[in-house]
């Protein structure tokens, strides 16, 4: 199964050394950075903001666990977010080159 993975990071070097990794660890096949993402969010029992990067990933459901370890040690974040969405339908010569980038 395909799936989009959507991460958060603090800021745009953060969040080109996570891709990087992903990309060269072939546990993403792509990886988009979308800079002056503003998230609103509770935290320790308040009402927070922070401007970050949104990171696109691009990769396969059997490497998640792989993807969140990764992750995990690239962040500052004690709890960043990590979230999986699956993809339903997409171009099947992208689908194959996915399953191509990716170990």
């Amino acid at each position: 199964m395909h799936i989009v993975v959507l991460v958060t990071a603090k800021d745009a070097a953060q969040a080109r050394r996570i891709a990087q990794r992903l990309v060269k660890e072939k546990l993403a096949a792509c990886v988009n950075l979308l800079p002056g993402v503003r998230s609103l969010f509770r935290w320790e029992g308040k009402v927070d903001g922070a401007k970050e990067v949104l990171l696109v990933i691009k990769t396969r459901r059997s490497v998640f666990s792989k993807v969140v370890k990764t992750v995990k040690a690239c962040h500052t974040y004690s709890v960043p977010e990590i979230i999986a969405l699956p993809i339903v339908a997409g171009n099947p010569d992208y689908l194959a080159w996915i399953d191509a980038s990716v170990r």
